[in-house]
């Protein structure tokens, strides 16, 4: 698994266009090959992209998933409605599909952020407002999800 960092606030052009920001590109450069996966966010109201090898990953846990079970049916269903397999091209642009980009709200100013081994996508207004602290305190929800973390032998979390 690649981690991808950082954080970059972009623009998309008329046509649907976005220009990759040169430090994630170069962070991207060994997936470049391979192409992406572009799909909708399960949890919010953004896009991820998956480099291929990450998206190989994620469908060999889902391929064990039994589909005579309606439940996990309808889940790979709902997963993966509107997947595109993206390429970034030459000069760095990635082509966000229109009902793709209808579904995340993105428009003209976005932000582009890392999600440990993928990159979300999000119109910068409705990433803002996922952040925002006055909506879910981060410190009550690190605590929740990560204070019984201690697996280091320094006893630092």
């Amino acid at each position: 698994m690649n981690t991808i960092i950082g954080t970059y606030e972009c623009k998309v052009d008329s046509k649907g266009r976005l220009m990759l920001p040169g430090p994630l590109k170069k962070q991207l450069t060994a997936s470049l090959q391979d192409g992406f996966v572009l799909k909708r966010s399960v949890f919010q109201q953004c896009l991820e992209l998956y480099p291929m090898q990450e998206w190989d990953l994620m469908m060999q846990k889902i391929n064990k998933l039994n589909r005579f079970v309606k439940k996990n049916n309808d889940f790979i269903r709902r997963f993966t409605a509107g997947v595109r397999v993206v390429e970034i091209d030459a000069t760095g642009r990635l082509l966000i599909p229109k009902d793709l980009a209808v579904f995340a709200s993105v428009s003209k100013d976005i932000v582009v952020s890392s999600a440990v081994n993928i990159v979300e996508i999000w119109d910068k207004e409705l990433y803002e407002k996922a952040i925002d602290d006055s909506v879910v305190d981060f410190a009550d929800l690190a605590e929740d999800v990560m204070g019984n973390i201690n697996d280091d032998d320094n006893g630092i979390s």
